[in-house]
């Protein structure tokens, strides 16, 4: 199941107090935050850009970008694995993006990159939340299921997921919005129970 690493980093507790040392900017804290979620990270991040050396470089940025913004983390609203996650999988979809530009920078322009899959970011940022959507994913037919990740682990539109399926835009429109029903369905319909 692809989104294994952010039901994993939900699961995690205990990181209270590494997050006060990291806001204290103790230097070792970033050792142990980086010993803990270095290779959830990794992983991630090559799942999404799919070249080890590029994955490699893009955990770096992570968690400088995690250490430079970490002040602004609050440890009591959850855990901070879900935040890394979500800070490398953003920065691994702005490197592709980025790619994307310097080879075609007419198409970035023409990209309709639906603000739609940015909610469900926010329900995958804590522990009941990610058991729920792991769940509403695994009910989901395959071709739902697939435009959901490519949209979330590829930063896709809905374009270039027809391409990359060879289906119609209209189908994969069609799919992305009853994955997005059912997956909103399933969740309100888990947090009701």
């Amino acid at each position: 199941m692809l989104f294994v690493p952010f039901i994993l980093a939900a699961m995690i507790d205990g990181d209270t107090e590494l997050v006060l040392r990291l806001q204290r900017r103790e230097p070792d804290a970033l050792g142990e935050l980086y010993d803990r979620y270095g290779r959830l990270v990794y992983s991630l991040i090559l799942r999404v850009v799919r070249d080890s050396g590029t994955a490699e470089d893009l955990v770096q940025e992570t968690f400088i970008r995690v250490w430079n913004r970490v002040q602004s983390f609050d440890a009591q609203k959850g855990s901070i694995a879900p935040w890394i996650l979500a800070v490398a999988r953003n920065r691994a979809i702005d490197y592709l993006r980025s790619a994307q530009a310097r080879h075609d920078p007419m198409e970035l322009n023409q990209m309709d990159h639906p603000s739609l899959y940015s909610e469900m970011e926010s329900d995958l940022l804590n522990r009941d939340s990610a058991r729920r959507v792991q769940t509403a994913m695994q009910k989901l037919p395959e071709s739902q299921r697939q435009v959901i990740e490519l949209a979330y682990f590829e930063g896709m539109s809905q374009s270039e997921m027809a391409e990359r399926m060879g289906q119609p835009l209209g189908t994969i429109k069609t799919w992305v919005r009853t994955a997005l029903r059912v997956l909103r369905e399933e969740l309100s319909t888990a947090v009701t129970a």
